[in-house]
């Protein structure tokens, strides 16, 4: 599979991450070209001056990894992270305000960051696929398409489950080919990445990214 890398957000996430860990990730992200390189909001005005000049975009979290945070904060966040040099952002949307149904909360969150955002960086809204129903995956999809998100997202990678490919096709269906889908959590090989792209992801979120495109490389001599 041609080009995987530059579908794949290079991630690292962890609460006891160092500079130096974050500075490897950046020279793994130059030499394979992925995406982008996924931080924590602290990071990410070194990441971008450790990408400087490499094409490579610098993705910031929000809200994470609960989500349960409210839309002025996630705001603040969002403006933060823009002013430090984000050029992507993957927000985790209010779970439990879904769960209530109280839909008008959730749609107004997300479009905050959007708004707060404002051209300036893609904003990618984390559902939490493992603690949805499929009828709660699909509503959020269609309340993230409502707010003018750019992707939707599977999940933080740090809860019960990740990425399935029954899911992928599900958001897929439920956001139409207007905006992206991003496969995050678990991962690690070459072949779950194909599978999540085949079932319809146009990003992957992933620690693993350097094992995922050798595997490429080494089934067929490209990535």
């Amino acid at each position: 599979m041609n080009n995987l890398a530059s579908m794949i957000d290079h991630t690292i996430l962890k609460p006891e991450i160092t500079k130096e860990m974050v500075k490897k990730v950046c020279e793994e992200a130059r030499e394979y070209k992925f995406a982008s390189v996924c931080v924590n909001p602290y990071y990410v005005n070194f990441v971008k001056s450790q990408l400087e000049g490499s094409g490579v975009k610098v993705t910031s979290v929000i809200g994470f990894p609960l989500g349960s945070t409210n839309k002025e904060v996630k705001a603040f966040e969002a403006k933060n992270a823009i002013e430090n040099g984000a050029d992507e952002l993957d927000m985790v949307i209010n779970v439990g305000a879904l769960k209530d149904k109280e839909y008008d909360i959730v749609r107004e969150d997300i479009k905050a960051v959007v708004e707060a955002a404002k051209g300036r960086a893609l904003v990618k809204v984390i559902i939490e696929t493992c603690l949805l129903t499929d009828e709660e995956k699909e509503i959020a999809c269609k309340l993230a398409v409502e707010a003018g998100a750019d992707y939707v997202k599977t999940s933080t990678g740090f809860n019960t489950g990740g990425a399935t490919k029954e899911d992928i096709i599900l958001m897929r269906e439920s956001v139409g080919p207007q905006i992206g889908v991003k496969a995050s959590g678990g991962i690690r090989d070459s072949e779950k990445a194909k599978e999540m792209i085949e079932a319809g992801a146009t990003r992957i979120g992933a620690s693993s990214s350097v094992e995922i495109v050798e595997g490429i490389k080494a089934a067929d001599g490209s990535y």
